[in-house]
């Protein structure tokens, strides 16, 4: 007679089928959303750079077109010929610039993250007590713990990663666009575009803040899981309009002043970390001497963004405190799940 040996499943391979679970429930947020993002920055990029062809064409036939002085009247636009004369420091200025349009160009799907994390967040495990499918769930062996901590983490790293992936095929798929119109009109995408600008650079700047992100967005994503785990109803406006309504009793009070502080502290340090911690970059904000390199010096966007630069995020205090809180909240959501019933 022949045995059947059941094999236990181990809280790896439990907490990966979560993560997959998480995935294909959001997959129109987590990743449809950011592609559709860069699609759309890809079209409107295109749209710009034809528009600009098109004035340059005009100035070039009615001789407006100046270089070094001396009137350009070509048929179209030849940029092998623009750029012939073009020294070191030109083809220095032109990498900045794109890589300045790189930047710009790969931070859609950024900000559509910022919006799906958040939501997310809002509805991860409210939404499974209004449909009370949290019946069903709580009857699987899964523990509250591996349920709460895999909707973190999608919304910290699995959600994050995808959007870099979207945010890079952007920028290269910005750099070709670049590259058939430099070739259409007389130029070597080779030197114009693929060796001045700095794409391998901002891959590694990209992959390298995702860490940062996941520490930095730790407390808007714990704050925003607990009201999740908490409200009968309505949790956006418990999680949005409690910190909000806090910094203005704050400010109409000047509490903060028995502190030696301002108003202004109580909304960067506890209102903003608490609402705008899913936004790529508002770290930058709490790194001043940075933030004002990257806005005063347009030729060091690679530097202002190197993997260096982002990681020097990780010796903030803020950053600490800040996940600190986070694992807080996330602990408190745990516990208020496992209470959880029906709404």
């Amino acid at each position: 007679m022949n045995t059947v040996h059941f094999h236990p499943i181990s809280k790896a391979s439990t907490f990966k089928w979560l993560l997959k679970r998480e995935y294909w429930e959001n997959r129109g947020g987590f990743l449809w959303a950011p592609l559709i993002a860069g699609g759309i920055s890809l079209v409107m990029s295109l749209i710009g750079i034809l528009l600009g062809l098109w004035g340059l064409r005009r100035a070039a036939e009615s001789g407006d077109l100046h270089i070094d002085n001396t009137n350009i009247n070509v048929n179209g636009l030849d940029l092998k010929l623009l750029t012939a004369n073009m020294d070191a420091k030109g083809m220095a200025d032109l990498g900045n610039a794109l890589d300045a349009t790189l930047v710009l160009s790969s931070l859609w799907p950024f900000v559509v993250l910022a919006f799906v994390v958040f939501f997310y967040c809002l509805g991860a495990l409210y939404d499974d007590r209004r449909d009370r499918s949290i019946l069903f769930w709580k009857s699987l062996p899964l523990s509250d713990t591996q349920t709460v901590l895999s909707k973190a983490l999608s919304a910290l790293l699995v959600a994050p990663l995808i959007a870099v992936v979207a945010s890079v095929l952007t920028m290269f798929g910005f750099m070709l666009i670049l590259s058939v119109v430099v070739l259409a009109h007389g130029g070597n995408p080779l030197t114009l575009i693929w060796g001045p600008a700095s794409p391998l650079a901002f891959v590694a700047s990209h992959l390298s803040w995702l860490p940062v992100y996941l520490l930095w967005a730790l407390p808007t994503v714990g704050w925003l899981l607990m009201w999740s785990a908490w409200a009968k109803s309505k949790p956006f406006l418990w999680a949005v309009m409690l910190p909000l309504f806090a910094g203005i009793i704050v400010s109409t009070t000047h509490v903060m002043e028995l502190f030696n502080m301002t108003s202004g502290w109580f909304w960067q340090h506890i209102v903003g970390r608490l609402l705008l911690g899913t936004l790529p970059g508002s770290d930058l904000f709490y790194r001043t001497d940075q933030l004002q390199s990257v806005m005063r010096d347009s030729d060091n966007v690679a530097a202002a963004l190197s993997p260096a630069s982002q990681l020097a995020a990780l010796g903030l205090p803020e950053l600490w405190i800040g996940a600190a809180a986070g694992a807080v909240f996330i602990i408190i959501a745990i516990r208020l799940r496992r209470r959880a019933g029906e709404i």
